[in-house]
Formats: structure tokens, C-alpha cells, sequence
């Protein structure tokens, strides 16, 4: 049976938001989920475009309702970006490791949101062997796969 985690991937389609001007966006996920034949939209107020596609400023701005979002933006912008996907219906929500904060728990919690959070997205979307690989090695290992 497949974990919480594992069924986030299962959904068709998804938003993936990050902020460049702060860190890096988070391409890999981004472009794990396009190989896997997903709807993907890139979410990145501070640049134009990633991966050749052009980018959104906000969740309000998608062409289409996504079902899933991976927030992997700095820590301090969790709690906000919950809660835009809360008043957007979105209810599956990724925070990547170490982002999560008790406030923006709390908020999705309140808002029926089923979060995944504590890894990194990247070990379900990129195949093959790689760094991610082995942390998705080391996780079914212990468990939190």
C-alpha cells in the first residue's frame, strides 16, 4: 500500500511554488513531475521563467485549478503560501524539509489540508540513481517513506 507521500505523486496535477530571489527554485521537482507526464505550473514571483516555461506570479494567476502544490520557498513564506492555497482549495500540500513552520501546520491543519512534510519531494520524482535515491533509501529504512 503506498505511503501518504507516495499518494501525493498519484494526483494529476500541480503547482510548484518557489522564489528564486531568496534561493534556488526548485527545478528538479519541477521537472520530475513534467517527466512524469503531469500538469505542472511553475509559481515564482521573482522570475520570468524556468525550464523554459513561463512562470506565475500567484496561485490566482494558473490557468487551471491544480490538485497538489510543493511549497519549497525560504521558511519565512510558508504560512502565507498555506494559506493561498487554502483560499484556492487546494487541500494536498508538500512542504519541503526543514520549511515547515508550527503556524503554517496549524493554519492547513484548520484547513483540512493533508500536508507531507520532513523530506524532500525530489526522492519520488527523480528516478534513477542519485543522491535523492539514497535518501530514499535511507527513509524506507526507517520508515518515513
Amino acid at each position: 500500500m503506498p505511503s501518504n507521500h507516495e499518494l501525493f505523486f498519484e494526483l494529476p496535477s500541480f503547482a510548484v511554488v518557489g522564489h528564486t530571489k531568496a534561493q534556488n527554485f526548485p527545478t528538479l521537482s519541477y521537472k520530475g513531475l513534467k517527466k512524469m507526464g503531469k500538469t505542472v505550473f511553475p509559481i515564482d514571483p521573482s522570475i520570468e521563467e524556468v525550464d523554459g516555461d513561463k512562470t506565475f506570479k500567484d496561485i490566482d494567476s494558473l490557468p487551471n485549478k491544480v490538485s497538489g502544490i510543493i511549497l519549497e520557498v525560504p521558511k519565512a513564506e510558508t504560512k502565507e503560501w498555506i494559506s493561498k492555497a487554502a483560499k484556492a482549495g487546494i487541500k494536498d500540500v508538500w512542504i519541503h524539509m526543514q520549511r515547515d513552520t508550527e503556524e503554517a501546520l496549524t493554519l492547513a491543519k484548520d484547513n483540512g489540508m493533508n500536508v507531507r512534510t520532513g523530506t524532500c519531494a525530489v526522492m519520488y520524482v527523480t528516478p534513477g540513481l542519485t543522491y535523492h535515491s539514497i535518501h530514499k533509501f535511507i527513509m524506507k529504512l526507517i520508515g518515513k517513506y
